[in-house]
């Protein structure tokens, strides 16, 4: 008796470990790999993309191969000049334009460090991602004591974040191809 509920503690000691685990699942980690591949395969550093769920945002990337995936969206002030832009394919100066001047309620700065995707938390000592958006930065090394929020707070961030880039990666990966 004693057996069989020590491994049906263990079986359900499993499940939630595996359930715990998929709701911290990255939704851009497979999106970062292929937009990267396609990146290399055409030669770009960067890329840039209107947003397709909104006219106003645009979305610009800039990939330093091996290292990380910079990332920004945001309103820009003069639209027609980044659609210009992104029709020319000067994809870095669109960055450019973004990274200086994209609204500050609009702007959504991501660091992915690994160009790999958004992970809840670091591995093999590497710096961790992180997100910037409405002006609070968010590290995701796991440490949300020192960035002053509870836990609960921290993995939503990663959650919202982790889907808003998704959803730029998608876009930049149509803009590739």
């Amino acid at each position: 008796m004693k057996a069989l509920s020590l491994a049906g503690f263990v079986g359900v000691c499993l499940i939630l470990a595996s359930s715990g685990a998929s709701a911290q699942e990255s939704k851009s980690a497979p999106l970062a790999k292929q937009l990267v591949a396609a990146m290399e395969a055409a030669k770009l550093d960067s890329i840039a993309a209107k947003d397709p769920a909104a006219p106003d945002v645009f979305i610009g990337a800039l990939y330093i191969q091996g290292t990380q995936l910079l990332v920004i969206s945001g309103q820009y002030s003069a639209p027609s000049l980044l659609a210009d832009r992104i029709a020319k394919k000067e994809y870095r100066d669109v960055y450019i334009d973004l990274n200086g001047a994209a609204t500050a309620a609009s702007r959504i700065f991501v660091e992915d460090v690994g160009a790999d995707g958004l992970h809840v938390r670091t591995e093999d000592n590497r710096p961790p991602d992180s997100i910037e958006a409405t002006g609070k930065r968010t590290t995701l090394d796991r440490d949300w004591k020192r960035q002053k929020i509870s836990e609960d707070e921290y993995m939503k961030t990663f959650g919202t974040g982790d889907e808003r880039y998704a959803q730029m990666l998608t876009a930049l990966l149509q803009q590739v191809k």
